[in-house]
């Protein structure tokens, strides 16, 4: 089939953690290679391991036990992994071109800032005359993001704890863990519903007058097959970035993974995912200079960080309280 290529503009964009965000993948198999070692098992094969990439914990020990057979029980085995992890997590260091990806998307929170601007001044909301005949021409739009990973709570604060800046951009109320209670037990990757909560609390917190932002004008960033097949049975726009392992495991069937249609995430339900070449689904070896036109994403320039309207906002998304003194703005 002929892939689309008539998108609307990405208005959100939801992101996976772990390989995707942070360099976690190796130390996971590290630590599981260790416990392993432990009692004269196998080093974890990537074959093995691409199964139990971006599911939750429950599902992806299930089979983590059944090819392992370990002489002990699961819950010794989680505590003896838990211990390590706890050793070797705090060094996590997010992924080649991450930090400048969070930072351009939040950046173009300076979009809705221009439009609030016109609107005050009582010009054309949303318009900006960049035309030589003098015609307007809509601004951009921002582009909100949402975290959506499986991790656990305490899994989560033990990657992430050092990394509190990089973090800040996800609000708290649009961070999707594996262990929210508003993802029923068995509903986590490749199902789609973690993708579709954290779209869910996107639109729930939008500004007042901006329309409900729709599946398709969703980026799904994933590195992991499950985690594909969730972004497409959820009727989103995904971005495939995996580990270099986990590429090599699915050479020649690359176009199988970005239509959610390996089948070796669960059983697929057809009609759900996609199709071969639909267009909807990307490979990138990397996100260092990830392509934001292909997308319809406009990132203003590092420098409208240093407009008073953007050091006002970030004061309060920091929770200072910002007062107006003899007409000019300063943080309380």
């Amino acid at each position: 089939m002929a892939p689309k290529t008539d998108f609307p503009p990405i208005r959100a964009c939801l992101f996976d953690m772990d390989g995707l965000l942070l360099d976690t993948e190796d130390i996971y198999t590290l630590c599981v290679n260790l416990v392993l070692e432990k009692y004269q098992r196998p080093k974890l094969p990537w074959t093995i391991k691409a199964k139990l990439q971006g599911r939750p914990g429950p599902a992806a020990n299930a089979i983590f036990t059944e090819w392992a057979q370990l002489p002990i029980s699961l819950e010794e085995y989680a505590k003896e992994l838990y211990a390590l992890q706890g050793q070797h997590f705090p060094g996590t260091q997010p992924l080649p071109g991450i930090v400048k990806l969070l930072g351009d998307l939040g950046r173009t929170r300076y979009w809705d800032l221009k439009k609030k601007s016109a609107a005050t001044n009582g010009t054309s909301n949303g318009t900006s005359n960049g035309a030589s005949n003098g015609a307007s021409k809509p601004l951009p739009s921002r582009v909100h993001i949402a975290l959506a990973t499986s991790s656990h709570e305490s899994n989560f604060r033990l990657k992430t704890n050092h990394l509190t800046e990089l973090f800040s951009v996800f609000e708290g109320h649009r961070r999707v863990l594996g262990d929210d209670k508003r993802i029923a037990p068995g509903r986590g990757k490749p199902l789609p519903d973690i993708f579709l909560l954290a779209l869910r609390t996107i639109n729930e917190s939008l500004p007042a007058g901006e329309e409900p932002i729709k599946p398709e004008e969703c980026l799904v960033f994933e590195d992991s097959v499950p985690g594909v097949e969730a972004g497409r049975r959820a009727g989103m726009r995904v971005v495939w970035c995996p580990h270099p392992m986990l590429k090599k495991v699915y050479t020649g069937r690359e176009a199988e993974v970005l239509a959610g249609r390996t089948g070796e995430a669960g059983d697929v339900d057809l009609h759900q995912v996609g199709d071969i070449d639909d267009g909807w689904a990307d490979y990138y070896p990397t996100l260092v200079d990830f392509p934001y036109d292909k997308y319809g994403i406009s990132v203003p320039p590092v420098e409208v960080d240093d407009e008073l309207s953007m050091q006002e906002e970030a004061r309060i998304d920091n929770g200072e309280e910002i007062q107006v003194v003899e007409g000019a703005s300063a943080a309380a």
